[in-house]
């Protein structure tokens, strides 16, 4: 499996006071079933290496398991029960820890067989959806067919116009070949980045590269996802922003 490589500096096999209780039915978490956004979170707990608190059907104590690796390219990942055992056939409910106070659950349903080359690991598919209670404290929306939403900046010599696929009060995302992302990297700053969200708003910020993403589509081929946050705003910018998002657009979809 060509997959996103576990993180070097792991913690060791998870401890019973890593275990998580499942969202309660007493708060309002929203839906998530945009694949990106799910690859997103489970790469993000497979590099940080947090404990996945696993919830098999009719047993009354939880595992506890690691997200081993993500594939970049298909919705398939790797989940690591070393120091716990495997969940047996059926469904399982699985809460993670994002960061701070967000928490992300979903359910899988398989037989839980392990892989030839390791017992206690296992391979999954994405799930179709998944439960987030805070993960995002802004509000995304994605950008409509048929208008122009681009970023333009200038990287190593070489002008860029990169198309958005959706923004926020925090940051965009953007779309590009691999061709096209020659000089970008994690960490990486874009100064000066004009944004144009549509024929009524032109914005000039700065940018933090926070993600990349390999993916397939089946008309463009090979495509990687970069998620950019805003390191430098004007406030009146933020504020011009925050309105447009707030009155906005659609909303990114939680299918």
């Amino acid at each position: 499996m060509n997959a996103t490589a576990a993180p070097l500096n792991r913690k060791g096999t998870p401890k019973p006071s890593d275990a998580l209780s499942r969202i309660g039915g007493n708060v309002q978490p929203h839906e998530m079933r945009d694949p990106f956004d799910i690859g997103e979170a489970l790469t993000a707990l497979a590099e940080s290496g947090a404990p996945i608190t696993v919830f098999p059907a009719d047993w009354i104590e939880p595992l506890l398991a690691r997200i081993e690796s993500v594939d970049p390219e298909l919705p398939h990942f790797v989940i690591d029960f070393s120091g716990s055992e495997r969940p047996p056939g059926g469904k399982a409910i699985l809460v993670a820890s994002l960061g701070g106070n967000a928490k992300l659950q979903f359910e899988l349903d398989q037989s839980w067989t392990p892989l030839p080359a390791n017992p206690m690991h296992v391979a999954a598919e994405f799930p179709e959806a998944c439960l987030v209670l805070n993960r995002r404290a802004a509000r995304r929306v994605e950008t409509p067919v048929g208008v122009n939403y681009t970023a333009s900046f200038r990287l190593q010599g070489r002008q860029h116009h990169l198309p958005l696929y959706d923004f926020s009060k925090g940051g965009v995302g953007l779309r590009a070949s691999p061709e096209e992302c020659f000089g970008l990297h994690v960490g990486k700053k874009l100064e000066g980045v004009r944004l144009e969200l549509g024929p009524n708003l032109i914005l000039t910020a700065d940018l933090e590269v926070r993600l990349m993403r390999p993916f397939r589509t089946f008309l463009l081929g090979e495509q990687v996802q970069i998620g950019c946050s805003f390191a430098a705003i004007s406030m009146q910018m933020q504020q011009t922003l925050e309105r447009f998002v707030t009155s906005g657009a659609v909303e990114r979809r939680a299918r």
